[in-house]
C-alpha cells in the first residue's frame, strides 16, 4: 500500500470524524433550543386559549383569541396596571440605589487601605452564603419593628420592601464591582490627584465612566431579581393596591375551584416585556461586564 493511499484514507477519516462531531453538536443545539423555547410557546398558547385551564390546554389550541388579555386588563376587581407599575417602580428605585451604594463601597474597598478591609470583604461574602429563606422570619419581624417607629418603612410599604431588597443585593455586587475596579490602573487616580482633583471628582468623572459594563450587568441583575421576586413581596405587602405584579398574578392561580391560568399566562407575557427589552438593548455589554469583573477578586 502506497503512502499516498494511507494519507488519503487518513484525510477521509478525519473529515468523517469532523462531520460526525458537527452533526452531534447540531443535534445537541437543537435539543437545547427546543428545551428552552417550549415553555415560552406553552405560555403563549395558554394565553390565547379561551379554555383557561391546564387540563384542556394544547400547544396549538382548537380555537384561540384575546379573551384572556381582555379579562386581565379590563378587570374591575384586579388592578393589573397598578401591579405592573408597582413592580417597575420598586425595581427601578432599588436598582438605582444599589448601583450608587455598590459603586461607592467598591471604590472604597478597591482604592483605600484601612484597618478591617479584608475582614469586611470576607464578612460580606460570608453573609451571602446563607439562604435568604432562613431570614424571612427575621426580616418580617425587623420591618414590623421598624414600622412601629418609622411607618414609612414598615409593613405593606414599598419603601420597606426596597430597603430589604437593597440589603440583600449588596454582597455579591460589591465583589463584582470591586473585581472590575481592580482592573482599572491606579495611575489614573494618581495623575488626577497630582492635578488637584478630589477623591469624589476622581470617582465621578474618571472611574465611573469606565465602570459602565459592570454597572450595566449589576443593574440588570438587580432589576430582574427585584422585578421577578415573589416571596419577599408576598410576605411584606398586604393590601391589593400595594401588590407587585408577581404577587398580583398569583391571585389568578390561588383559587381552589376557579384557577384562571389563561389570564395568568397573559399577565406573564406582558410582564416579561420589560425584561426582554432590557436584554435586547444592553446585550452587548452583559458578557463583557461579567467576564472582566470575574478576573480579579
Amino acid at each position: 500500500m502506497s503512502s499516498i493511499t494511507v494519507v488519503r484514507r487518513a484525510s477521509t477519516s478525519m473529515k468523517a470524524q469532523k462531520r460526525i462531531g458537527i452533526a452531534i453538536r447540531l443535534v445537541i443545539a437543537v435539543f437545547l433550543i427546543i428545551f428552552a423555547i417550549f415553555p415560552v410557546l406553552w405560555i403563549i398558547s395558554a394565553s390565547l386559549n379561551p379554555a383557561s385551564s391546564l387540563a384542556t390546554a394544547q400547544l396549538i389550541p382548537d380555537r384561540w383569541g384575546f379573551d384572556n388579555f381582555d379579562a386581565l386588563l379590563n378587570s374591575p376587581i384586579f388592578p393589573f396596571w397598578t401591579w405592573w407599575w408597582n413592580s417597575i417602580k420598586i425595581a427601578t428605585i432599588t436598582t438605582l440605589l444599589v448601583l450608587f451604594i455598590t459603586s461607592t463601597a467598591a471604590y472604597a474597598f478597591s482604592r483605600f487601605r484601612f484597618a478591617g478591609r479584608q475582614t469586611m470583604l470576607k464578612a460580606i461574602l460570608l453573609i451571602q452564603v446563607f439562604p435568604n429563606l432562613l431570614a424571612l422570619v427575621a426580616i418580617f419581624l425587623m420591618i414590623s419593628q421598624v414600622g412601629a417607629i418609622l411607618p414609612f418603612f414598615g409593613l405593606n410599604t414599598h419603601a420597606g420592601l426596597i430597603l430589604v431588597y437593597m440589603g440583600g443585593s449588596m454582597g455579591i455586587n460589591i465583589w463584582l464591582m470591586k473585581g472590575f475596579m481592580d482592573t482599572i490602573p491606579r495611575d489614573i487616580d494618581e495623575s488626577a490627584m497630582v492635578d488637584g482633583a478630589t477623591r469624589w471628582q476622581i470617582f465621578y468623572m474618571l472611574i465611573l465612566p469606565l465602570l459602565r459594563p459592570i454597572l450595566v450587568v449589576i443593574g440588570i441583575l438587580s432589576f430582574i431579581g427585584t422585578y421577578g421576586d415573589f416571596v419577599l413581596a408576598r410576605i411584606l405587602l398586604k393590601s391589593q393596591e400595594q401588590y407587585t405584579l408577581m404577587v398580583g398574578l398569583q391571585i389568578y392561580t390561588s383559587g381552589q375551584f376557579s384557577q384562571k391560568w389563561g389570564p395568568f399566562a397573559a399577565g406573564a407575557l406582558i410582564g416579561a416585556v420589560p425584561i426582554m427589552v432590557i436584554y435586547l438593548a444592553l446585550q452587548d455589554q452583559i458578557v463583557g461586564g461579567l467576564t472582566t469583573g470575574a478576573v480579579k477578586g
